[in-house]
């Protein structure tokens, strides 16, 4: 039976995160990361799209927007110390219709809200200077927007967590959680772990997991799968880093856009629907139970209620191509079909509350002896560092 002074629960980026930060900050704690897959960082943190967020989207004061503000001057920081990938290449945010400006004023406003520096609106000819085969009548520059890989910024904390003296166990998922005489106890299907503090950063099994430790979350996370096509090389120079339109305001995804990678190519996507199990990559990947689960779940139906059209435009974008091309061509008008190759996935846990509304911001539960990180969406990546720090200080006034 192994003893530590705090476990946590979930290998991803935000977990790995967290122990880095306590490990920074009290190199004498016992600290362990429990991960059920047999690496670390298999799932959002590395089926992501690289992007070095700025900040631009999210409400000013929510802890989306100060995490993730803070967390990219400290993720910056990171990759130069340790040598890892990234290109502060800057993106255009699209208004390619009349109707489209109001929206982008008030993402403009609320990246001025939240401190950006060079943040600009431009016209269409310096848009096209920018991206010289983007439609625009207008859009907005963020020079901070930029590019890297999320895998190994993931591996590298699991190497310094490992070169400070905390451990991983990899193909340890946890399956009961156990409080008693302020001591937790964590069963896996090979040991029991015990802790004087728990952390739980399960991601997509978020809610399931801080369920296992007696808190209710009053979430249910709803699993949305993200489906990605990749230009061809010789139609590369369609897109020359990152172009993002205006999202809808009455729809709680970003829509299609276009990035360039950090080894290379241009990715173009996603699109967002639901996936019929919480880890299903494929289409075909099916979960009865969890399938059941969700659609059983009155937030869900509450959802789906009311965004039915635009779910059915972003199922109609997942099997059909040309629906896919014609979203892609409200950007880059010169976007063809055989331009496309398939590409990766990723699935997106969102947190649905019952009255079917999406959490919008970071949700962090604790209770003595155990903190749950029970939304962790986009920014995360970005933000891990940050968030780690928040959890870490949290933990350490507990302990």
């Amino acid at each position: 039976m192994k003893t530590y002074d705090i476990l946590i629960v979930g290998g991803g980026i935000v977990g790995l995160a967290t122990a880095y930060q306590l490990l920074k900050r009290r190199p004498a704690l016992r600290v362990a990361v429990l991960e059920k897959e047999n690496r670390v960082a298999q799932h959002q943190s590395s089926r992501n799209s690289g992007v070095l967020h700025s900040g631009i989207y999210y409400r000013p004061g929510s802890l989306r927007a100060r995490n993730c503000l803070r967390g990219y001057a400290l993720m910056l920081d990171f990759c130069r110390e340790y040598g890892l990938p990234f290109d502060v290449c800057g993106k255009i945010i699209v208004a390619a219709e009349e109707k489209e400006r109001g929206q982008l004023d008030q993402i403009y406003r609320r990246g001025l809200e939240n401190g950006l520096p060079g943040l600009r609106k431009i016209g269409p000819e310096e848009a096209r200077e920018i991206e010289p085969h983007v439609r625009a009548v207008e859009a907005v520059w963020v020079p901070q927007a930029g590019i890297t890989d999320y895998g190994l910024v993931a591996e590298k904390y699991a190497e310094l967590i490992l070169a400070a003296g905390g451990d991983i166990f990899t193909g340890h998922p946890a399956l009961r959680v156990v409080e008693e005489r302020g001591t937790v106890l964590v069963e896996t299907p090979d040991r029991v772990f015990l802790a004087s503090l728990l952390v739980t950063c399960a991601g997509l099994y978020s809610d399931k997991i801080a369920r296992l430790t007696g808190q209710d979350p009053e979430v249910h996370i709803l699993p949305f799968r993200g489906e990605y096509y990749e230009l061809r090389p010789e139609r590369q120079h369609l897109v020359r880093n990152l172009i993002y339109p205006v999202p809808n305001p009455n729809f709680p995804f970003l829509g299609v856009h276009f990035t360039r990678m950090i080894h290379g190519g241009v990715e173009a996507g996603p699109n967002a629907v639901l996936a019929f199990r919480r880890e299903g990559y494929s289409r075909w990947d099916l979960n009865i139970s969890e399938l059941a689960e969700t659609l059983g779940y009155s937030g869900f139906q509450r959802l789906a209620r009311r965004y039915w059209r635009d779910g059915l435009a972003e199922m109609r974008r997942s099997w059909f191509k040309s629906h896919f091309v014609k979203a892609l061509q409200h950007l880059v008008p010169e976007i063809r079909s055989d331009d496309l190759t398939p590409g990766r996935s990723g699935v997106r846990a969102m947190a649905c509350t019952p009255d079917g509304s999406l959490h919008d911001d970071f949700l962090i539960l604790e209770k003595p002896g155990v903190i749950n990180v029970c939304n962790a969406p986009s920014p995360a990546a970005t933000a891990s560092l940050a968030i780690g720090e928040t959890v870490a200080e949290r933990a350490l006034q507990q302990m």
